[in-house]
């Protein structure tokens, strides 16, 4: 199994009970030098979800792993994207509070594939094209195993797991992508997607670096407008996506970008526009600063 470890040091472990953290967390125990906490999220979304719990409870005794777990009752037919903010929060105060090196999560190549298909169709751009890579916080030991393989280690390792019923609901644009689109696709269709993948991360990496250079303050909170201003539309899309994501903000689309970048172009000094939640953006003569309201 083609294996993408972090260095050795604490990390929380996501389990859901699923076959994909099951397998993970059954590599992970088994190999010295990492100090693991076993970290379940409890969606709420399902009826039975507390039995999920329950599981990775035990399953966590038997490895003799701290356990930790937190309950969102969000309910039946919550987005995907509200559960994964609220799971990943939920990891990152765990993280924090045990002062580990990061998070460890179970996605797969797979997941990859899905991921690149569904930026394709929404359109998120060349970030969209290098999801579900490494960073600093989130660590993906699986990322270049298929899902195919890990059914045959738990299969092999006589593993038990919990299946989510959700899974299967391809109302969910990421089931649908799942159940009917990779499947059907090619080891060389996999290649090729993979392969897009990594040129567009070294790309971003070249492209990344050197917007950096255009952020003035050392906290990222302003950008330089004169600077903003002589880009053209494509390239200030960049700019500004980059100020945000330098700001830890990740959660904004295409339109989001497009009214602020018009915004600060267009709009006189003073002016105020509201980014994303409590987030706004105030323009001056030759600055961009973001800035939390006051409620």
């Amino acid at each position: 199994m083609k294996l993408q470890l972090p260095k050795p040091g604490a990390y929380v472990i996501a389990v859901s009970g699923g076959i994909d953290s099951v397998c993970l967390l059954n590599i992970m125990a088994q190999l010295p030098d990492y100090q693991l906490i076993v970290a379940h999220y409890d969606h709420g979304i399902r009826s039975n979800s507390g039995d999920d719990r329950q599981f990775v409870a035990e399953l966590a005794g038997r490895y003799n792993l701290c356990f930790k777990s937190a309950a969102g009752h969000l309910g039946p037919g919550t987005s995907e994207a509200i559960a994964r903010e609220a799971r990943y929060r939920f990891l990152k105060q765990v993280a924090y509070d045990s002062n580990s090196t990061a998070i460890i999560t179970a996605h797969h190549l797979d997941d990859r594939l899905e991921t690149i298909i569904i930026n394709l169709i929404r359109g998120t751009g060349r970030k969209g094209l290098s999801s579900l890579n490494d960073s600093d916080l989130i660590k993906r030991p699986l990322i270049n195993v298929s899902k195919a393989t890990i059914r045959r280690y738990v299969i092999q390792h006589n593993l038990s797991w919990r299946e989510d019923s959700t899974n299967y609901d391809d109302r969910y644009l990421r089931n649908y992508i799942r159940l009917h689109i990779v499947p059907r696709l090619t080891d060389t269709d996999r290649e090729r997607l993979i392969d897009l993948s990594n040129r567009q991360q070294r790309l971003n990496e070249q492209i990344d670096e050197s917007l950096k250079q255009l952020l003035v303050t050392s906290d990222n909170k302003q950008l330089d407008r004169r600077t903003l201003t002589k880009l053209g539309y494509n390239e200030s899309k960049e700019l500004i996506a980059s100020w945000l994501r330098a700001n830890n903000l990740i959660n904004f689309d295409r339109k989001t970008i497009e009214r602020l970048v018009v915004t600060a172009k267009t709009k006189r000094s003073g002016t105020r526009i509201n980014v994303i939640g409590a987030l706004q953006m105030t323009i001056g003569k030759d600055y961009l600063a973001l800035n939390t309201i006051e409620r």
